[in-house]
């Protein structure tokens, strides 16, 4: 899940979308080069070059060239926080977290080539594999802390059958719920973008997306013969 899209979307100034614009050029051209030549062999010259911004430009927007490879969109995280935690107080926690990423992932058919070259650059190298699991689990226990935080302020117990009575190591207050929910959620983000990719003809990717989170909200039932 580190790698998140910029967005394309008219929010914001016209200062911050031009600083996203340019976020999205140097990150793309950094997976690209590196896709093509070995992440070893790109410098942060050639990224900046590539994206047309000097490299006093990139390291405005990376702390190290190995940054440009692993975390594509650094806001995306605390954009879907955001959500999680303004979503209207009648949505379950699960449905809450489904529109927040859903919004993130809008435009995942159109970046699939990108998605999948990420994952091919983090693939062969493994230091950078390392890079981008911890990205992931990282951004897994700020979505954990968000819903957590969304519990308390609502209330909500995150449905029947959460064990969340006095005493449940269930309860909102165990962070449990929470962290097994921000695990499933990023599991489900991942089995729609295989599925997906490999049956493009068959559906668009938000609805293969919707369908998952639609097993789980069921709690994923055995299909029919």
């Amino acid at each position: 899940m580190q790698l998140m899209l910029e967005k394309s979307a008219a929010g914001g100034g016209l200062r911050e979308r031009k600083k996203r614009a340019t976020r999205a050029a140097l990150a793309e051209a950094a997976v690209r080069l590196a896709a093509e030549h070995g992440a070893e062999k790109v410098t942060v010259e050639a990224i900046s070059a590539e994206a047309g911004v000097s490299v006093r430009t990139f390291f405005n927007y990376f702390d190290s060239r190995d940054d440009a490879f692993v975390v594509v969109d650094a806001d995306a995280g605390e954009r879907m926080r955001r959500a999680v935690l303004e979503a209207p107080a009648d949505l379950s926690p699960l449905a809450a977290l489904r529109e927040a990423m859903a919004a993130e992932l809008a435009e995942a058919e159109a970046q699939h080539e990108l998605w999948r070259l990420h994952a091919k650059v983090l693939h062969a190298s493994p230091h950078l594999l390392a890079r981008g699991v911890g990205a992931h689990m990282a951004a897994e226990a700020d979505l954990a802390d968000a819903l957590a935080e969304r519990l308390r302020r609502t209330g909500d117990t995150g449905g029947p059958g959460s064990g969340t009575g006095s005493g449940s190591v269930t309860g909102a207050g165990s962070g449990l719920y929470p962290r097994l929910l921000a695990a499933v959620a990023g599991a489900a983000v991942r089995t729609s973008m295989d599925h997906w990719s490999a049956h493009q003809e068959e559906a668009a990717f938000l609805d293969v997306f919707h369908e998952v989170f639609t097993l789980l909200a069921a709690g994923l039932p055995a299909p029919s013969a």
